[in-house]
């Protein structure tokens, strides 16, 4: 199931969560969140299929209106 994101809810813990993305086309794509501040969440979407190490990979700025959690 997945469920909305609000950034000021965010804890250390939610860091390595897996987030859905949704864009405007209805197109979706996996990662897992990297960071976040106050207006973006930082998501690794791609990283040569090592997702134990995904906070060597750049996140991307993400609007977390267009995220939820799997």
């Amino acid at each position: 199931m997945l469920s909305k994101i609000s950034i000021t809810e965010l804890k250390d813990s939610d860091i390595g969560k897996w987030v859905c993305y949704t864009g405007g086309a209805g197109e979706t794509e996996d990662g897992k969140i990297k960071s976040w501040n106050d207006d973006y969440i930082f998501v690794v979407y791609k990283c040569a299929g090592n997702w134990d190490r995904f906070q060597d990979y750049t996140g991307v700025a993400t609007n977390p209106k267009d995220i939820k959690f799997i």
